[in-house]
């Protein structure tokens, strides 16, 4: 996936440097060249299974616990959006 970009007539290169990096971004180059920058094996079914019945046990171990109270949820992910309330 090449992209092409030609400078206009009265144009600055900051304007086409700009015009440029808008069209990468735009074509999804970057986001391409990250996906295949490392090589994952793809997990089994199985693994995939297991891995999903995993977080939702853990979900729900820790809905319980904000239910009784043991916890609090507001401080168990101090970092994530929102804070406290």
């Amino acid at each position: 996936m090449a992209v092409e970009v030609r400078k206009r007539d009265n144009e600055s290169s900051d304007s086409l440097i700009r015009r440029f990096s808008r069209k990468v971004q735009q074509s999804g180059v970057l986001l391409q060249a990250r996906k295949i920058r490392y090589y994952e094996r793809k997990k089994s079914k199985r693994r995939v299974r297991e891995a999903a019945a995993r977080r939702e046990e853990l979900k729900a171990e820790r809905d319980r616990l904000i239910k009784l109270g043991e916890i609090d949820e507001f401080t168990m992910f101090p970092n994530q959006r929102g804070g406290r309330r």
